[in-house]
Order: C-alpha cells, then structure tokens, then sequence
C-alpha cells in the first residue's frame, strides 16, 4: 500500500469517528496549570490544526505556518497544544540557553506503546522517552558504560575501521554491477553499534541479524509516513483503524524478542568482575540495586535502552550514508574534489583514521553540508519544558510539548547562504579552511543531544572516505534525473530508492 496516497483515507476516518475520538482522547491534549502559551492557528475540535499541516511533510508545514505567525507559535495536534521553534535563534534560546527548562522528552506515543506505556500504569521506557530522575541516572550510567567500551576513544575507531574494511570487500563482489547500498550499509554500521552494546559483530549473512535489520528499516519508513504522524496525533483513536501503522509494534515485539535473548544469553555468561559490553554493564547494575524499590535498572528498562541505541546508532547513520551517494552521485564535481583530497592526504592504500580529518577541510565541509542539507530528522524529537518556563514574553506551562524545527535550523537563511542548495562552501572559510557553524544540529543540542552523537560523527568520516578511497559511484542515471527528494518524511527523511555502480579506483 503507498503510505502517502493512503493518508486521506486516514483523514476521512478520523473526521467520520470524531465521536469515537472524543471518547477515547477526551484526556490526551491539554495541561493543567496556568500559563500563556503564543498565539497560533486557531484549532478545531478534536482535530486541532490537523487540516492545516499535511501528514506527508508535516515539518513543511509547520514552517510554513512559522512565516505566518513567526518563529514561536502553537499549533494543535489533535487536542494536544505544542509549541513550535523556527529558525535558528528560536531553537537556540530555548535548547541551548535555557536548557535545562527544556531537557523533558514530549509525548511520542510509538515509542511510548513500544515501552507498553499506553496500557502499563508504570511504563518501562528506555533512556530515549524517559523523564526526570530516570533519564537523568540512566543517561549518567549509559554515557559513562559506552565510555568503558570505546565511544570516542581509539578503540572504537579501530572497530569502524575494520569494519569499513568489510563493507569494501562486500562492495567489491558487485563487480561492478548495479545495486541497491540499502542492505550492506544498514549491516556495516549496525555492526559498530552492536560491538559496544551486545559485544560482538554479526556476519552480514547471519539469517536472524538480516530479520532483525529489516524490521528496523521498516519500522523506519513507517514512522516517517502519514501514517506514523496520524498515530502520534491520535494513538487511541489509530489503534482502533486499519493500516501499516501496526506493524511498527508487530516488528517491534520482534525486536524485543531478539535483544532478550542476547540478554539472557549474556546472563548465563556473565562475570560480574569483567563485564564485556554494555549489557553486562547494565545486568551488574540490576544486581546492585535488586534490593532497591526506587531503582531504574529493570529488564524491560534494558531492553527499552538496548533498543533505543541500536535504532538509533543504526538508521540515522546508515540512511545519511546512504544520502552522501545520492548527493555526490549528482554533483560529481564535489566527488572529484573529495577523490583529490583523499588521494594527497592519504593516498590509495593507507587505512584511513581519524587524524586525516584535519588535513581533509573539503571532505569534512562535504559530510556537514550532507546533514545540514538531508536534515534527517527534520523535527527532532519532541521536548516538554519541566517546570512552568518563561519564554519569549510567554509562559509555558510544566509538561508543555515543544517541537523545535531543525529543519527549520538548517534552512535559516541567516545562518546559510543560499540554504536551499547543496554547498559545501558552507562550512569553509576565506582560506577553504573547515569552519563549523552554531547553526548545525542535525543531533538536537541541549541537555537530550543524542548519546551516539560522537561516533556518528566518526562512522560518516570513516565509512565514506573509506569507500571513496577505493570506488567511484556511478548512477544509472543522468546527475540531473537523480531525486533528492525524501520518499517519505515523518520522524525521519528516508531516501528514494536507488542503485549505483561502484567502479574501483
């Protein structure tokens, strides 16, 4: 079925059962408490803004409702007000300055039915959709475990090393042929990630490994469709409509099912002296603390925090690779420059490391200018302020859902030259020295900045100089038939589909 072209259905249902949805959201939307939230479109009953906003490009229109009503506004999600940041300043006052007030994680009812938390009194929730005291300690304990196991050390370099090194050879056995990246990428950068989480890499033909990726790339588009916003507007109502909606739990309970029984795997190895990953890490802590009624170091809490990274150390990494083809398959001149820098910094046969980055300015303003330009989740996650906050002559009530467009961020026309374009020469100097930006957030800033932030960073280097050092990309067609635009575009922008030939070099 074509998640787009099934929206209106959606649509019209959900007008036809208003009634059904009064009933059933008749709690959702609204908080208590006084305060003075800024002006925006004027909301519907029960549908809020819903007619406004398009559910295949919500983030357009949202920022087309910023030109009107200005860079902080409210919009209705069905009966659920959110306030909207546009624009550079906008996010930044409100992430970085105050960002404490703003460190809450808002309502997103898919991650909070995958931790059981529309029916469970007490949710379980991993590290990605707690709040308070809870995400505070396991935030503190899930930095400091990846710490242990090479997150920004050396160790984990050699890791993306060897394992860019096998996605080559897997390349090389296309021969040349036209093929779809999608598979190999999703299994070369999930390895990065499963080395620290579940201590080992899987080989890229193991059957329950290939399930297990599928189900998160499905899971992905999904939540990137019309349907993936409409649940997340009226998760009750959702549950009681057809559609692909409900396979993201069904793949879910899957997933769930695979990291429990590594889990258990790990508990029958484990030596509490030695822990091997961050599994181990978390299952010495649950001793520690079995005793304790207030402690956050449950099963379902592990496998909530184990899936939240291995989602969110695979899909967006993998899919800005997968973006990076796209690009400098339709500006050749920008690989041919990138193809230069490699070969005078590094040459043909030399690993690439780390150290190279600082030699390479272009290659480095190539792979910012990638994520500035994709935005790959071009509305964040969403924030809930924690206390009663002042904010721009307003006050934002405690719990008050806040949406900052960093889509919005990167397309700020004070902030970039010509924002709509693809052009590294926004993160270059006078001199073509790199030059980074404050407007750059393609990982959220503030108090919630992804975890992974560090070893995305690295993973793109690494990863896409390795392979260009060994490849020329090849399209199966003209640079100027090549679609940049986001076959779906939700949580994430998921690229179109495509094939490429690798040419050696």
């Amino acid at each position: 079925m074509d998640l787009g072209a099934a929206a209106p259905l959606a649509l019209l249902l959900l007008a036809c059962l208003a009634c059904l949805a009064l009933y059933l959201n008749g709690k959702q939307g609204g908080r208590g408490g006084k305060g003075r939230l800024p002006p925006g479109p004027t909301p519907l009953p029960l549908l809020g803004n819903l007619l406004q906003l398009d559910p295949n490009e919500m983030h357009r229109s949202l920022e087309k409702l910023g030109e009107r009503f200005g860079p902080v506004y409210t919009v209705h999600l069905g009966s659920l007000p959110c306030v909207v940041l546009c624009g550079y300043q906008a996010v930044r006052e409100a992430l970085v300055e105050q960002a404490d007030d703003f460190s809450g994680r808002g309502d997103f009812p898919v991650g909070t039915k995958a931790g059981g938390g529309l029916r469970r009194v007490s949710p379980s929730g991993g590290i990605a959709f707690s709040n308070g005291e809870k995400w505070k300690t396991l935030r503190r304990f899930a930095l400091h475990a990846l710490k242990n196991f090479g997150m920004g050390r050396r160790s984990i370099e050699v890791r993306i090393q060897e394992e860019a090194q096998c996605l080559v050879q897997e390349f090389r056995k296309t021969g040349g042929a036209p093929f779809n990246p999608l598979d190999l990428v999703c299994r070369a950068v999930s390895n990065v990630i499963c080395a620290v989480v579940f201590g080992r890499r899987f080989d890229y033909e193991d059957a329950a490994f290939l399930v297990l990726l599928n189900h998160l790339n499905d899971n992905f588009r999904i939540m990137s469709s019309a349907w993936g916003e409409l649940y997340n507007i009226f998760p009750r109502l959702m549950d009681f409509l057809p559609g692909p909606h409900h396979q993201i739990f069904r793949n879910f309970e899957k997933l769930r099912q695979f990291i429990a029984e590594r889990i258990r795997q790990h508990q029958r190895d484990l030596n509490p002296r030695e822990p091997q990953d961050f599994i181990d890490c978390f299952l010495v802590r649950m001793e520690q603390e079995k005793q304790d009624p207030l402690s956050h170091f449950h099963m379902e809490t592990l496998v909530m925090t184990t899936h939240n990274l291995f989602f969110g150390g695979t899909e967006t990494t993998s899919t800005t690779l997968r973006y990076s083809f796209l690009i400098l398959m339709k500006h050749p001149e920008v690989a041919a420059r990138v193809h230069e820098e490699i070969d005078r910094v590094i040459g043909p046969e030399r690993t690439p490391c780390l150290a190279d980055r600082k030699h390479m300015p272009y290659t480095d303003a190539v792979l910012y200018e990638v994520q500035r330009f994709i935005s790959i989740l071009p509305m964040g996650l969403p924030r809930a302020v924690t206390r009663d906050t002042p904010f721009r002559g307003y006050l934002l009530p405690k719990g008050t859902n806040v949406i900052p467009l960093l889509s919005s961020v990167h397309y700020d026309p004070s902030q970039f030259k010509d924002p709509t374009s693809f052009n590294p020469a926004n993160f270059l100097g006078e001199n073509n020295e790199f030059r980074s930006s404050d407007a750059f957030m393609p990982f959220a800033p503030g108090k919630r900045i992804c975890l992974g932030a560090g070893l995305a960073r690295m993973e793109l280097f690494l990863f896409l100089v390795t392979i260009l050092q060994r490849f020329t990309l090849r399209p199966l067609v003209s640079p100027a038939e090549i679609d940049l635009t986001p076959q779906s575009t939700g949580l994430g922008n998921v690229p179109r589909p495509f094939q490429l030939r690798l040419l050696p070099r």
